[in-house]
This record gives C-alpha cells, sequence and structure tokens, in this order.
C-alpha cells in the first residue's frame, strides 16, 4: 500500500484535467466526500480535492489541445531534468517541459513509449498527497500497457522500479516496487496488459488510479447516480478484494478498492 513517507520513484501526486471542473469536483464531492479548495487566482483554475482538511488529488482546467479528460499520475524525482532527459534517451516524450510551481516543487509531464501519459514531482514546500491509503484516497496505481516487460524496463531505468510476477486467471501480472527496502511493503501498483483489462476489451496505455472503498457496491451505485458510468462490474478478486473500474461524467477512468483484510 502506499503511504506518505515519499521516495524516488513513488506515486506522490494525482491530478485530473477536466473540461468543467465544477462538475467534476461535484461529482468527486457525490463518489467520495472530497471538498474542492481552489489554489488561487494564479493557479488558473487548479486547485485541490480535500478530505479531513489534507490534500489527497487535485483537479484543474484541460490545457493541451485536444486532450481528453485523464488522471495523471505523479512519481517522485530526486531531479526532475534528470528524469526528463532519461525518459527522452529512452524513447519517451516529453509533453511539459520541467517547471517550478511557486516554490512549491518542480513538475514535468511525459508520455511513454507504450503511450501511457505520467508525470513527475520533485517537492519544495509540498511534499505530496497528505493521505494515502485510507477511505476515499490513493491506495494503488496501475499501468494497463500493450508489452509490459518493456514499459517495466522503461520505468526502471528512470527509478529502478523492482516488480514481482504474480500469476492470475488469463495473464501474469506484475506488482512494482520502489528501488529499495522490503520488496513488499514498497510495493505501491502495477502492470497488466491491455488486452486482458478488466474490462474484457483492449484499454488504451494508461495509468489508473485505485481509491479505497469500505464498500465497493454502494461506490459504485453512487458513482452512477453523480452522472459517472460503470468500466468493469465490481468483482471479489482472491487475497486482493472487491473492485470495479469507473469512469468520471467527462469518462476519466478511474478504480475503486475494498481491500481484504491483512492477515497476521
Amino acid at each position: 500500500m502506499l503511504g506518505t513517507d515519499y521516495v524516488h520513484g513513488s506515486p506522490n501526486w494525482i491530478d485530473l484535467g477536466s473540461p468543467d471542473t465544477g462538475a467534476t469536483a461535484g461529482f468527486y464531492q457525490q463518489v467520495f466526500g472530497w471538498e474542492f479548495v481552489s489554489a488561487g487566482p494564479e493557479a488558473g483554475g487548479y486547485g485541490f480535492f480535500q478530505l479531513g482538511g489534507q490534500t489527497v488529488g487535485a483537479v484543474g482546467p484541460l490545457t493541451e489541445e485536444g486532450a481528453s479528460s485523464a488522471w495523471t499520475v505523479y512519481f517522485q524525482s530526486d531531479d526532475a531534468d534528470a528524469t526528463a532527459a532519461a525518459v527522452t534517451k529512452a524513447g519517451g516524450t516529453v509533453r511539459a517541459e520541467v517547471m517550478d510551481v511557486m516554490g512549491e516543487g518542480r513538475l514535468a509531464q511525459f508520455t511513454d513509449p507504450g503511450g501511457a501519459g505520467f508525470a513527475v514531482w520533485e517537492p519544495g514546500r509540498t511534499k505530496g498527497l497528505g493521505r494515502t491509503s485510507e477511505e476515499g484516497t490513493l491506495l494503488w496505481v496501475e499501468l494497463m500497457a500493450a508489452d509490459p516487460l518493456a514499459s517495466i524496463g522503461f520505468y526502471n531505468g528512470l527509478f529502478g522500479w523492482r516488480h514481482q510476477d504474480m500469476p492470475t486467471p488469463g495473464m501474469t501480472y506484475r506488482v512494482l516496487s520502489t528501488a529499495d527496502g522490503d520488496i513488499q511493503d514498497a510495493s505501491f501498483g502495477g502492470v497488466a496488459p491491455t488486452d486482458v483489462a478488466p474490462a474484457q476489451a483492449p484499454m488504451p496505455a494508461q495509468w489508473i488510479p485505485y481509491f479505497m472503498v469500505s464498500d465497493t457496491d454502494e461506490t459504485v451505485r453512487r458513482a452512477e447516480a453523480a452522472g459517472g458510468s460503470v468500466v468493469m462490474p465490481a468483482m471479489d478478486l482472491d487475497g486482493v478484494g472487491r473492485m470495479a473500474w469507473l469512469a468520471d461524467g467527462h469518462a476519466a477512468a478511474f478504480a475503486v478498492l475494498k481491500p481484504e483484510p491483512r492477515q497476521g
């Protein structure tokens, strides 16, 4: 599970580009109880999703021509400039050059060679999300990739990630961990092939955030009532928990998971 003691390569931020940030904020308020807090007039409409006074995500207007609404996962970089250079060298694309965000940190946005968008955050005053792995907060991130091993190799070159194969029906799931420490304790996400996506149809290459919930089926009902849709109905995964894939009112995909209780 994710924590907030962020290290190089761990997910430390998520945000959402939306064509209507007000409607999007309303959707997630109904689903997770998040409060939208503006970052101020100088932020161009960007603001924070908060739960219990702590930031659990963010949302802002779409800024790229032709872009669709989607969640972006940020990974901690100890040196955003070095990461950007490594992305280019490894065949990725720089979508937004490294920039300073008013002293809060430095960010850059990329597309990996398989077509999945991601970003990095080099912390300044803002270290990352204030809460994770609690109800209504980020729990896990998952990469849908046409060539999982090639994608893992790309990210290993950037962050030194490790992975473990986890055979599951119809595919091999790869569990990702940061470079140091116990590999189980350092796990934060996984990689699945796009042709065996939970929706039973090929999915585009993308990073999907998973949010922790106490009742998956009730969360699905709230999402539909708020104008969202079900990408994959709620299902039980042995040893994992009960999950569902959803999309908000602007078709941005995300997942929810009620984890199985940890043993021992």
